[in-house]
C-alpha cells in the first residue's frame, strides 16, 4: 500500500515538471515579494527606518500578506488545483492511467497529495521571498541597515500553517470539480465565482460559511478561532469524501 502510493505520487509529481502549474507555483510565490522588494529599493529612506525597527519582520509580513491572502493566494490555488487534476484531460491520458495496476484510491490520493505538496512548496518559497525583501535592500544600499532582529522562522511557519488550513477547502472543492468536468473552464469559473462572493461577503456576519473566505478572515482577524480552523478543516474533509465517492462511482472516468 505505502510503496504503491509512493510510486504513484512520484509518477504524478514527474508530470508536473515544466508544467504551467509548477511555473505558476514558483512565480506566484515570488511575485508579491518582488514588488515589495522593488518598492523598498526605490524608497530607501523608508526601508532604512523599517529595517532599524524591532518590528521589521512583522511589518514585512503584513506588507506581503495583505496582497497575497485576499486574492492572489486563493486564485493561485484555484488555478493550480485545476491544472494538476486535469493534466490527463489535456494529454488525453485518463484511460492510460486507469489501465495501470493502480487502485483507484491510490490514484485519487496521489493526485491530491501532489497538490498539497505544491501548496507547501509555495509557502516555503513565499517565506524565503519575504526574508529577501528584508536583507536584499541592505546589500545594495549602504544607507539601509540589515534587520537588527533575527528572522522569526517559527512565527512565519505558524502563520503559513494558518493560511494553509484556510486554503484546504479550496483545494478539495477544486479537486472535486476538476475530476468531474473535462472542461477546464468549469472548475475555474466556479472557483473564481466563489472567490468573488467571499470577497464581497468579507464583512457579512455569516460570511464564514463561504468555503473560500478563510484566508481573508484570517488576515483581517475578524472571526473566532472556530470559524478559522474548525470550519475549513470540516469543509476539506467533507469535500474530499464527496470527491472520492463521485470519482469512485463515476461510470466514465476517462
Amino acid at each position: 500500500m505505502q510503496l504503491s502510493f509512493f510510486y504513484s505520487f512520484k509518477s504524478e509529481w514527474l508530470k508536473t515538471r515544466h508544467s504551467l502549474a509548477s511555473w505558476l507555483t514558483i512565480s506566484g510565490a515570488f511575485f508579491i515579494p518582488a514588488i515589495v522588494l522593488f518598492q523598498r529599493l526605490v524608497y530607501a529612506a523608508d526601508s532604512a527606518a523599517v529595517n532599524a525597527s524591532p518590528q521589521v519582520w512583522e511589518h514585512l509580513y503584513k506588507d506581503n500578506w495583505q496582497y497575497m491572502a485576499v486574492l492572489l493566494l486563493p486564485m493561485g490555488v484555484i488555478l493550480v488545483s485545476s491544472l494538476i487534476t486535469q493534466l490527463e484531460v489535456k494529454n488525453n491520458a485518463w484511460k492510460l492511467v486507469h489501465s495501470t495496476p493502480q487502485k483507484l484510491h491510490t490514484i485519487f490520493s496521489a493526485k491530491l497529495a501532489v497538490i498539497l505538496v505544491m501548496l507547501l512548496q509555495f509557502f516555503l518559497l513565499f517565506n524565503i521571498g519575504i526574508y529577501l525583501t528584508g536583507v536584499v535592500p541592505a546589500l545594495f544600499n549602504r544607507q539601509i541597515p540589515f534587520p537588527r532582529t533575527a528572522f522569526p522562522v517559527a512565527a512565519y511557519l505558524r502563520g503559513s500553517g494558518h493560511f494553509l488550513i484556510a486554503c484546504l477547502p479550496i483545494v478539495a472543492l477544486q479537486y472535486l470539480l476538476s475530476l468531474q468536468f473535462r472542461n477546464f473552464l468549469v472548475p475555474v469559473g466556479v472557483g473564481l465565482a466563489l472567490l468573488t462572493a467571499s470577497i464581497i461577503a468579507a464583512k457579512w456576519k455569516y460570511g464564514y460559511i463561504i468555503p473560500y473566505i478563510y484566508g481573508t478572515l484570517k488576515f483581517i482577524g475578524k472571526q473566532p478561532a472556530a470559524a478559522l480552523y474548525t470550519l475549513p478543516l470540516s469543509y476539506f474533509c467533507g469535500f474530499t469524501i464527496a470527491s472520492w465517492l463521485l470519482y469512485y462511482y463515476k461510470k466514465q472516468k476517462a
